[in-house]
């Protein structure tokens, strides 16, 4: 993977020293170890707000809404109308 992009941080000097003792005992460098645990990080976060989860009874009760056809409303069958006299459909 070629890395093209640069992160500047800044810390104080005891973050730094936990960085550099962690990273020494998981045996790669200080921005490996950074990156890979706030990438780690991002990841839960980002599933945490793009994601939802669903007991069974509900999931069933979702599926079935979404195989259900829809029923126009005012807006959409105006809109259909006026896209038909553009079109000429």
């Amino acid at each position: 993977m070629i890395r093209n992009g640069r992160l500047h941080i800044r810390c104080d000097a005891h973050a730094r020293q936990l960085l550099d003792k962690a990273a020494t005992y998981t045996r790669v460098s200080i921005s490996e170890f950074v990156l890979s645990h706030a990438l780690a990080s991002a990841e839960q976060v980002v599933q945490a707000h793009e994601s939802i989860t669903l007991i069974p009874k509900d999931f069933l009760a979702f599926l079935a809404e979404i195989d259900r056809p829809a029923k126009p409303n005012a807006a959409l069958k105006r809109a259909l109308k006026r896209h038909a006299a553009h079109t000429g459909r």
